[in-house]
């Protein structure tokens, strides 16, 4: 099952498949580690739900949403 990072809850893992971002935000998301077959968890989201924290290659990473939504993932476990 695919879905994006944005809609993801909190513990929730999943694998990239793809960045749908084009320009410098896929550039930036690539150089933060965001690549396809990264294993990404969901740690939180702020208060009023921007930005989100995600754990990715061994390091915590805050993203916008708006970042986060062009980040396609396939769901990892149950």
């Amino acid at each position: 099952m695919e879905k994006k990072l944005n809609e993801f809850a909190p513990r929730e893992k999943g694998r990239v498949k793809t960045v749908l971002a084009e320009g410098k935000i896929r550039r930036r998301l690539f150089d933060m580690g965001v690549t396809p077959g990264a294993e990404i968890v969901m740690v939180k989201t702020a208060p009023l739900g921007d930005p989100i924290e995600v754990s990715v290659r061994g390091y915590e990473l805050s993203l916008r949403k708006s970042e986060a939504e062009t980040v396609v993932l396939e769901i990892i476990g149950g």
